[in-house]
């Protein structure tokens, strides 16, 4: 059966849990504050007319800056120049955010609308080793929750022993390889290592 009206969903889940309204709130206070300067990761998602995007970011601890309770500035450091989600702010702003912190259970969810500058002063406030983000995104906060800890319980995503070894899997030169014609998958392979090193920041 297709569930096609929010009576047919409801009626599956039922209502909602009071706590689950009650911990959203329009800023970020100072447990939610917590997290933010915690998380090394993040996952932003973002809206366009082409689709959506959602894409990691991450750094050291903290990298996501709050400029106030209503405002996050996030560095965005060299990649592969898709900008699928730079693309998406520029054509509707709307944003998702989800901070994750190693070793711990609850995420933080931040949803917003984001803006980029490429403000000299704010570029600055992101140096690494010298050298600055290619822009930052603003993003102005609307509403902030976090979610409980059963996805990681049940994925056991912190868990040592559900970690697989990377060897198991397509390595990055063999997708391209069997994608692009004529590709030479083993020497990007052995070459990533120290190209991604040096394009870090």
């Amino acid at each position: 059966m297709t569930i096609t009206t929010l009576d047919e969903l409801e009626a599956i889940y039922g209502p909602v849990k009071q706590t689950s309204l009650a911990k959203e709130i329009d800023h970020i206070n100072a447990d939610y504050a917590a997290f933010v300067r915690a998380s090394p990761f993040i996952l932003m998602a973002t809206v366009g007319p082409e689709g959506t995007d959602c894409s990691p970011k991450g750094d050291a601890p903290g990298f996501v800056q709050m400029l106030d309770d209503k405002t996050l500035a996030i560095p965005d450091r060299p990649g592969n120049n898709r900008i699928d989600n730079l693309k998406n702010i520029i054509a509707d702003g709307r944003i998702s955010l989800l901070f994750l912190v190693p070793g711990v259970g609850e995420t933080l969810r931040v949803n917003g609308h984001a803006s980029i500058t490429a403000e000299a002063g704010m570029l600055e406030r992101f140096s690494v080793e010298g050298k600055l983000p290619k822009t930052v995104i603003l993003v102005k906060v609307e509403t902030v929750y976090f979610h409980c800890a059963k996805a990681f319980m049940r994925s056991k995503l912190w868990d040592p022993e559900s970690q697989i070894d990377r060897a198991s899997l397509p390595s990055a030169g063999a997708i391209l390889k069997h994608i692009v014609n004529g590709f030479d998958g083993d020497t990007y392979d052995r070459d990533l290592p120290a190209r991604s090193q040096a394009t870090l920041y």
